[in-house]
Order: structure tokens, then sequence, then C-alpha cells
């Protein structure tokens, strides 16, 4: 068992992961995103938290929460990690000064293929990487824009960086896992070659995770729980499928599988007790 609650469903219950927000700017658009800094610990999504931190304050911070179920150090926005220079600063300054902790970057995977190798180093273990689809067509439906660029202009280049990205990683010792947004209508018509291209690439799970409607997709339906159970069973036959994401907060911490939130412990919770977990 991977002491991952992300990659593991037993390891879920188990054991604690703190996300790290340093990586405050995004170098695409998602239609479905709506980033957000200055976020009370109420608000449970992606792409939000309470204030960005610098690398120092990230170290200390998981310093506070360090307890013996905290088992991973992630960094997962609120933008995107491999765009932020504190990201290998952070995870540097974590790594040495918590050497057991699972390191864990979350990434939309375009400038993967030229960090894997600095990862690697940094000793970074788990990667997630966000593929919403491997059909060109649909890149423009899903992204605002790409690097400042029009999706449709880039969008084989952008999925090419992704499933590289993957294989990159792979090689270099790390698991990989995919998240995928459902977006009804839209990714749900290629969520099997999602898992076919990835499978392909190595990577060990997919997390098929319903749209929260947001932004340019405010209007649209989150898919129903069958559609979600229907999409993660016909993708199961290609690639494991990871069920129990809550899809948390840049700034989460805690047992994801305890808490059903990604809500901050309070203070004084840390403090009564060295012991505690999460």
């Amino acid at each position: 068992m991977l002491d991952h609650p992300c990659f593991d469903e037993k390891a879920h219950f188990l054991y604690g992961r703190i996300h790290l927000p340093v990586a405050e700017a995004c170098n695409i658009s998602c239609r479905y995103c709506s980033r957000q800094v200055g976020v009370s610990y109420h608000g449970c999504r992606p792409g939000v938290a309470e204030r960005i931190l610098t690398p120092h304050e990230a170290v200390e911070r998981v310093a506070f929460y360090m307890n013996p179920a905290m088992k991973v150090a992630g960094i997962a926005g609120p933008g995107e990690p491999l765009y932020n220079q504190d990201t290998f600063e952070t995870l540097d300054l974590v790594n040495e000064r918590f050497p057991r902790l699972i390191l864990c970057v979350a990434t939309n995977g375009l400038l993967l293929p030229d960090k894997a190798e600095l990862l690697a180093q940094l000793g970074v273990k788990t990667v997630t990487v966000t593929i919403n689809t491997v059909k060109a067509e649909t890149i423009p439906e899903v992204y605002l824009h790409i690097m400042g660029e029009p999706p449709e202009k880039v969008a084989e280049q952008f999925i090419s960086c992704q499933l590289r990205g993957i294989e990159a990683c792979v090689e270099l010792g790390m698991r990989v896992k995919v998240n995928s947004v459902l977006i009804p209508g839209v990714t749900s018509k290629g969520m099997e070659d999602v898992a076919v291209q990835s499978k392909e690439r190595g990577a060990c799970m997919q997390n098929i995770i319903p749209l929260i409607p947001l932004a340019g997709y405010s209007h649209v339906l989150a898919p129903t729980c069958e559609e979600l159970r229907s999409t993660r069973a016909r993708c199961e036959k290609i690639l494991p499928q990871f069920r129990l994401c809550i899809q948390c907060r840049a700034d989460a911490v805690g047992i994801p599988g305890r808490t059903g939130s990604c809500r901050m412990m309070e203070e004084e919770d840390i403090k009564n007790s060295n012991s505690r977990s999460i």
C-alpha cells in the first residue's frame, strides 16, 4: 500500500496530507476554473486558498501540522505549480527538513516534460496530471487559452506535453495519477480515450471528478451520480479508478477520509496534542 491518501483507498482513511499554497500564477485558463485567494476555510474546492505562502512559510506550516499520521506534502495550486519558481524552492526545503514525507505535485502537464527531471531530483514521488481530453477538437471547449495562445492553435502540442510528461515521470520512478474533470457532453465523450493514452504512458490510475459548475461552465449542471458511476466503470476496464477524491483546496490539510472535508484543523487542536492524528 502506498501511504498516500489520494493514491490508495485504504490510506485515504488512515493518513494525512498537507497542501502548500505557494503557486499563485497559472499558464493556462480552464473554462471551469475560478481561482481565488482570500477564501475562508468554509469554501472547499480546487483553486482556492486563504493566502499564498512563501516557501519558508510553507515549511513552517508543515512543521506546525506534523504528526505521525501526516504522510504527504503536496503542491496543488491555486495556480500551476510548475509555472511558479516557489514550488521548486518549497519542495527542496520540505524534502531537506522532512525527508520521510512523500512529496507530491499536481499539474496541468504543459511544462511536465521539461520539469520532470527536476521534480525527481527534489524528491517528488507522486505526480497528478489533469488530462480532461486527448481529442484536439475538444480542447477549445475546455480551455480559454494555453500560455496566452488560442487553444485550437496549440491543442496538439498541449496534449503531447501532457502525455510525454507522464512518460518522463514514470521513467524517473514517480507514480502518476491522471485527474479528469467529467463535463457532461464535453469531456464525457472521450474519457476512455484519456484512460487508454494515460495507461500506455505508464499512469497507475485515473481519478474522474465531477464538474463543479463555475466560471464558463456555471450554467452547466454537474454530472449525475449515475453518469459519474458509469463513466468510471467503463474506464476501469482500462485503468484502475480512484473514487474517493473530495476535490480539495490548495491549502487543505488532514486525513481526507476522516474529516470528510478539506478544512484546516483548528490551531488549538494541534497545540493540545503533538501526537494527535490529523
